[in-house]
């Protein structure tokens, strides 16, 4: 189930929000397995700088996506608040798990369907193609993340080989 709905009739959401380079996005809840402190990874030869490595993860081998390197954001160095959100992503009619570094975790938004703005259009020199919407919250705007478009499906394939 993606929404609940309210005795009114509206269907609410549930995001989990996060910081990455002092900016607010958010994922879906009930994609959310866990949240870990950062621990290092094993580094994969030939992936995409974005991926830094894998966990092992109860027997699962996990890959990491550095969202700032992914969105090409400034690097920063990881911190004692930096934190990996262990997330359920759907490929086609199959599902594996993933981890994405922020800067840290901040709340858990209850948020109306009818409230997330449509993604912008910048044109074809900005992909917007990892956005779900946009919602405003306390004056601050939330970019709410498409999690199943994070890897497209080759980045997907070459995970699938290191199991």
């Amino acid at each position: 189930m993606r929404s609940n709905t309210q005795a009114d009739g509206n269907h609410i959401e549930q995001f989990l929000t996060f910081q990455l380079a002092g900016e607010a996005y958010g994922v879906e809840i009930l994609r959310v397995q866990e949240i870990r402190g950062w621990e290092a990874v094993r580094v994969i030869p030939d992936t995409p700088n974005f991926i830094k490595g894998v966990l092992n993860l109860r027997g699962s081998v996990v890959p990491i996506v550095d969202l700032r390197e992914r969105f090409s954001l400034a690097s920063s160095e990881y911190s004692p608040k930096t934190v990996v959100i262990v997330l359920c992503v759907e490929h086609g009619a199959s599902s594996f798990v993933m981890g994405i570094v922020a800067d840290a975790v901040s709340d858990v938004l209850d948020i109306k369907v009818e409230d997330i703005k449509k993604s912008p259009h910048f044109g074809a020199r900005i992909n917007t193609r990892y956005m779900r919407g946009m919602h405003i919250y306390k004056q601050k705007m939330i970019m709410l993340l498409d999690i199943d478009k994070l890897l497209n499906p080759d980045e997907i394939g070459s995970i699938d080989d290191m199991e």
